[in-house]
């Protein structure tokens, strides 16, 4: 299995015999094997999550795909013309090549995503994160932290291969609640922080401030065809 940052959000794994592209934004795409087939993942609507210029590029590699999205997504114009499902949060869902689909409920839009495969287990957060904003009302924070809380519960205890894990500067002083709160509560070696708003400086001072979960977090940056 290997991954590819490609920006934001956006993250390329590639299989033995295929590829995810997860919450596509913007960025330039690697070489492409057109001998694999391609499932593009999007985690909900927001525009840093869903961006339909993916289907242009993979039209352009000439690659085969599908997409796999969450059902708050509506593009009349263009999904009638492509593979696609809508998923919902809370279900699992079995796609052909023996690939599962979990879903979990987003505490901001849509869902997030954890796959499986026969190569192994992934898991994108999409916007699920503990989103406790400064400033805001405290029962509005506590409601999305609890939400999250709920969400991670769900699969404490899981194990998976590779994550990626909101790690939003934006949240200043709780801007690591979120991952903390997986970290402590999910079994993953490899955890590639997203969302960061192109500000990588975020995940050095994560590991700086958090030394203990070093051996687990990637830099994110300079994921290109990193083999994990």
């Amino acid at each position: 299995m290997k991954v590819t940052y490609l920006n934001h959000s956006g993250i390329l794994v590639e299989l033995k015999d295929c590829y995810y592209i997860f919450d596509y934004y913007k960025g330039e795409l690697p070489p492409l094997d057109k001998k694999k087939d391609v499932i593009v993942f999007c985690s909900h609507s927001h525009n840093d999550h869903y961006n339909p210029l993916i289907f242009d590029l993979l039209n352009q590699r000439g690659m085969r795909y599908q997409a796999i999205l969450a059902n708050d997504i509506s593009d009349e114009n263009r999904l009638p013309k492509i593979k696609h499902r809508f998923v919902e949060p809370d279900n699992c869902y079995q796609f052909d090549g023996g690939i599962q689909v979990e879903t979990l409920l987003s505490n901001d839009s849509g869902v997030a995503f954890i796959v499986s495969t026969d190569e192994g287990v992934v898991y994108h957060g999409g916007d699920l994160n503990d989103w406790y904003w400064e400033g805001e009302p405290e029962e509005e924070n506590l409601e999305l932290r609890t939400i999250y809380h709920t969400e991670i519960g769900k699969i404490k205890g899981r194990h998976f291969d590779v994550a990626f894990v909101p790690l939003d500067p934006r949240l200043e002083a709780h801007y690591a609640d979120g991952l903390l709160y997986f970290l402590e509560n999910v079994g993953c070696d490899t955890v590639y922080p997203i969302h960061y708003w192109g500000d990588p400086s975020v995940i050095q001072r994560f590991i700086t401030e958090y030394p203990q979960y070093q051996s687990r977090i990637r830099n994110t940056e300079t994921a290109r065809g990193e083999e994990i």
